[in-house]
């Protein structure tokens, strides 16, 4: 696939910021600067676009592969699609479940599979995959665009007329309640509801859709011009508007992922990727984005491998603590919690660059 460093920049913002926010030095209470914490219900922060971004950047991919399905069977390029959502399915889930033991009054106990949570992050990005890429491949832009609709009101629809928009009274919650079972679900909020859910799955969806349409608009006519770079930042304020219009009705929140929220994160991430068009392809002395760069050519390997440290350091004990713990408490902490925590999230973060910087200077590029 031809390379266009404005998304691989974009993509790679994504992931640097991702990593930082999930790994923070502890998540207790006061530990952290406000940006990188997700507004607690209603809302919106820093830290709440970031999932979006990511789906938008699996979407703006499409726009460059999409040329390649026109000499293939549907069969062959549906085998492909199922493929790879089930290896990013499947990773999500071992990720959850793994190491597969845990700490339990000092002794190791085996993790149950009844307590293993189903859907996450991977899950979600796996499913928003395999159904924006069915819609991609069948339908055009327009009726991409009216399928877009079709889900935000009829997801709007449904959330307003089986439930409410609050925690313990979503339709979504019921949903999953119904489908997945407590024990299954995501309980970091002191009560059985997944912000990966399955309902709130399907706007999210839209999000993917409309990194397609960005990229392809992008690609149209095979020269990027400043007329589209100024188009996609004004669709982008368009949307931006658009979703505090509707947010009167149906509130921005990334945990229910309302449909106000996806025209807003949709459109934040038209203009950044305008913005970041302009500084690369038409500024005077363009901007280097080499850093970011080196997250967007391994975006997904970079991600998962951030997990399965943060799992394995995790587990392992030093005088009793994990070594996430006791690394937090006994080598950052002194700078202050909020400080101390963040200086860990981006050591970590440059962790995690380094091994991406590492497979770039080998030219190894991991494609699932």
């Amino acid at each position: 696939m031809q390379r266009f460093k404005a998304l691989d920049v974009f993509r790679g913002m994504t992931v640097c910021l991702m990593i930082i926010v999930n790994t923070p030095g502890t998540w207790k209470a006061g530990h952290i600067f406000a940006p990188f914490l997700h507004a607690p219900w209603d809302g919106f922060t820093p830290t709440d676009l970031v999932f979006p971004s990511f789906l938008f950047a699996v979407g703006t991919a499409f726009a460059f592969v999409k040329s390649r399905w026109a000499d293939k069977t549907m069969a062959d390029v549906f085998g492909k699609i199922a493929k790879r959502t089930l290896i990013i399915f499947f990773l999500g889930y071992f990720l959850s479940w793994f190491p597969f033991v845990k700490w339990a009054d000092g002794e190791l106990v085996g993790k149950s599979f009844e307590s293993t949570r189903f859907l996450g992050v991977l899950g979600r990005i796996a499913l928003c995959y395999f159904f924006a890429a069915i819609l991609i491949f069948y339908l055009n832009k327009r009726q991409l665009i009216i399928a877009s609709g079709i889900i935000l009101f009829g997801y709007w629809g449904i959330m307003a007329g089986f439930g409410d928009f609050t925690l313990e009274n979503n339709f979504g919650r019921t949903v999953d309640l119904l489908l997945l079972g407590d024990t299954h679900m995501y309980h970091g909020e002191g009560i059985a509801f997944d912000p990966e859910g399955i309902l709130s799955t399907f706007p999210a969806i839209v999000n993917v859709i409309g990194g397609y349409l960005a990229g392809a608009y992008i690609i149209m006519g095979k020269e990027i011009t400043y007329e589209k770079v100024a188009k996609l930042f004004m669709y982008g304020c368009i949307l931006m508007v658009l979703s505090y219009a509707w947010d009167l009705g149906f509130p921005i929140n990334k945990k229910l992922w309302t449909s106000s929220y996806v025209l807003l994160t949709i459109g934040i991430n038209l203009t950044m990727l305008a913005g970041l068009i302009y500084a690369i392809d038409f500024k005077p002395k363009p901007i280097s984005f080499n850093f970011f760069e080196i997250f967007g050519k391994n975006p997904l390997f970079i991600y998962v491998f951030s997990i399965f440290l943060v799992k394995v350091i995790s587990f392992f004990k030093i005088d009793g603590q994990s070594i996430y713990a006791w690394s937090y408490e006994n080598l950052f902490l002194w700078m202050g919690p909020k400080t101390g925590s963040l200086v860990f999230a981006l050591l970590f973060m440059m962790i995690c660059w380094s091994v991406g910087k590492w497979l770039d200077r080998k030219k190894i590029y991991i494609r699932v």
